[in-house]
């Protein structure tokens, strides 16, 4: 039976709810009179303290993904541009993956870390290695990580996972710094959560990969990820744990896309119900080429124009929540994405356990890759190409520092307040970059920028202290945020 606010997997993601979902999408895909009914209640409304905007349902979001009008699919691409740029402006925040580990017990047949790959060597990052590894994104300039790891309770015990995080925040190389280590391992308990917590990470992640859990049990035949439930409910032990920022997402092309897309939806609104705050961030990444690996074996591939759709749609039904878009998407898919809904991408990425430190930007080793790697170009060459669209690259974590995390980050973006913080922000970390790390045909791009963007801080004070900020890390000051 259907319960969002169970805290029993198949109740709160309930296939039989996922089926009529999609019998009632599919029956009224073109209901014009419904489709602009929900288009309407999705739209961004303006209040005495800002903008809030009513999000949708599965059931409602369902339809718009279904919907086969096209002048209407037009409206829902405007209204998904007008959310985003309500509650994210053109800022775009900057993260790399750091992978840790590759050793991995499970079966999963769709990532080359599975235990019976033979093709792929097994390595594990040192403490110095870590080192080196921070040391060469820190020289990039970036300030924000997602850690990843295989599970191997053996070779990656969370005592492992959380020596690692330490040592992240322990180097400080030049101006450089890592002020937030989101974390993407496997579902755990509700105390190694608590000691996640208390090591300072920023969001805990985990994708689903399929809420199909058929499919789901076939695509984990042998290892503990087989368990659906244990790993369905991870977010609910997580939040228990004292981690308010949890960020969900799932593998498309592994199963039927409007099935993940209520799957995901209804996840979303149990952490609603249940927690009071939904998730900090939704990824949408798509299955890759990896060692022994073919995407052309599923068979539930989507193109890029059903990809854009559902991101506009997820957009919609979940104004407030950050997307991720990663490296697996190439330049021309990011670019068409970026402005229907994605807040986060990373840059400069390598997937590969070790794949930064003693390599120039042109090299990247491929032995060790997670997957392949579609975007290619160095960080400052992602940043130049973000500012030349009109975004503001922002390495900024004041939010997470500041404890706005969880229901405190959620109160303020749903009325739009949270841009009076994360602007100025967005430029003063975008001035850090450019002092420390840009080349200087980028950092005149950011410069003009800059002082185009200054002036959309329409609080006077706040505009004071930021072009005081601003002038301050010019002469070699860091570290200022609201």
């Amino acid at each position: 039976m259907y319960d969002p606010k169970s805290l029993v997997a198949d109740e709160f993601i309930n296939h039989e709810e996922i089926l009529a979902t999609l019998e009632y999408a599919e029956k009224n895909k073109s209901n014009r009179e419904l489709i602009e009914q929900i288009l309407e209640k999705a739209a961004p409304k303006k209040t005495g303290k800002g903008v809030e905007c009513a999000g949708l349902t599965h059931r409602e979001a369902s339809v718009l993904l279904a919907c086969d009008i096209p002048e209407l699919n037009e409206k829902m691409y405007d209204l998904a541009r007008d959310i985003k740029q309500a509650f994210y402006g053109n800022r775009i925040v900057m993260f790399a993956p750091l992978y840790l580990s590759n050793y991995c017990v499970n079966q999963c047949v769709y990532c080359p870390y599975h235990y019976q790959n033979k093709e792929i060597p097994r390595k594990k990052l040192t403490q110095d290695e870590v080192r080196a590894e921070v040391i060469a994104l820190q020289d990039m300039g970036h300030k924000r990580l997602a850690i990843e790891s295989g599970e191997d309770p053996v070779n990656n015990p969370i005592e492992y996972i959380l020596e690692c995080i330490k040592t992240i925040y322990s180097i400080k190389h030049k101006n450089g710094a890592i002020r937030r280590v989101n974390v993407n391992i496997a579902a755990t308990t509700v105390e190694n959560y608590r000691k996640l917590k208390e090591a300072g990470i920023g969001t805990y992640i985990l994708f689903q990969e399929t809420y199909h859990k058929e499919s789901y049990e076939k695509l984990h035949p042998a290892g503990p990820k087989h368990n659906y439930a244990y790993h369905t409910e991870a977010m609910d032990r997580a939040m228990e744990g004292g981690i308010d920022d949890v960020g969900l997402g799932v593998l498309f092309g592994l199963d039927m896309y409007k099935y993940e897309f209520a799957g995901l939806l209804m996840h979303a609104e149990h952490l609603e119900a249940v927690h009071g705050v939904g998730p900090h961030t939704i990824s949408v990444p798509r299955v890759k080429r990896a060692s022994d690996i073919d995407p052309n074996v599923f068979d539930n591939s989507i193109d890029d124009e059903i990809f854009s759709k559902l991101i506009a749609c997820i957009r919609i039904a979940v104004p407030y929540t950050g997307m991720i878009i990663s490296t697996r998407e190439n330049e021309t898919c990011r670019n068409k994405v970026l402005g229907l809904g994605i807040s986060q991408i990373s840059g400069g990425s390598r997937t590969s356990v070790g794949g930064y430190a003693g390599y120039s930007t042109e090299e990247r080793p491929h032995d060790t890759e997670q997957f392949d790697v579609s975007d290619q170009r160095s960080l400052d060459e992602v940043v130049k190409w973000l500012m030349d669209l009109g975004y503001i690259p922002s390495f900024c974590t004041a939010c997470y520092r500041e404890g706005r995390t969880g229901d405190r980050f959620m109160s303020l973006c749903k009325v739009g307040q949270i841009q009076n913080c994360c602007h100025p922000n967005a430029l003063m970390t975008l001035q850090e970059y450019l002092e420390d790390y840009a080349s200087p045909e980028t950092k005149a791009v950011g410069e003009a920028l800059i002082a185009k963007e200054i002036h959309n801080v329409t609080n006077p004070k706040v505009l004071e202290v930021a072009l005081k900020n601003l002038e301050n890390i010019k002469n070699g000051q860091r570290d200022f945020r609201f």
